[in-house]
């Protein structure tokens, strides 16, 4: 089994069936999962703006459908900081972050490093670091770089990775990981 899964102590029913789902689609045995979110749960998420030091604790998701309420909180919180534009996010990127919480050891909030960026911040910073995409998935509301206390941050990649939905970038030197919903790939 992936050594980014708990595996010792299970004892919640969903980490059971995701260890044993990630298990599965590892050894290749079912096709990758679209979300390993059940389709009717109740999916919450906590959050910390590294830049900013707001907390948000949100369901975004109940009763079989994504909440308006809770995803209009999200898109607020995810602004870009710097010019306070917001942007929808991408709810594929909100289960993203879910199903790394449910099947990593980490714990506490996601602290986000960066999520919406304006394109005049994207332009900013482009100038700053070779690092940043001119049509980066930020500027679409597709993409965030996140540290999760409790998980290090190659555990962190490697799940993200296993999940095949999307773009995943491991900063090292800088400690985060990049997940978007783009096409698969990874740096």
């Amino acid at each position: 089994m992936c050594d980014h899964i708990e595996c010792s102590g299970i004892d919640h029913p969903r980490r059971r069936f995701l260890a044993g789902a990630a298990g599965l689609v590892t050894a290749g045995l079912v096709a990758p999962l679209r979300s390993m979110a059940f389709a009717d749960s109740t999916r919450k998420l906590d959050l910390f703006h590294t830049h900013t030091g707001d907390k948000l604790s949100v369901v975004y998701f109940a009763d079989g459908d994504y909440r308006p309420d809770g995803l209009d909180k999200i898109n607020l919180f995810l602004r870009d900081f710097r010019t306070a534009d917001q942007y929808p996010i991408d709810p594929k990127v909100l289960d993203v972050l879910y199903d790394l919480r449910a099947i990593t050891v980490g714990d506490g909030e996601f602290q986000i490093i960066s999520a919406y960026r304006s394109p005049k911040t994207n332009e900013m910073l482009r100038g700053n670091s070779s690092g940043v995409a001119k049509k980066s998935l930020h500027m679409q509301g597709m993409a965030i770089d996140v540290r999760l206390p409790g998980c290090d941050t190659a555990q962190l990649r490697d799940a993200a990775i296993d999940l095949q939905r999307g773009g995943v970038g491991y900063y090292e030197s800088s400690n985060f990981v990049h997940v978007d919903t783009g096409r698969v790939r990874r740096w």
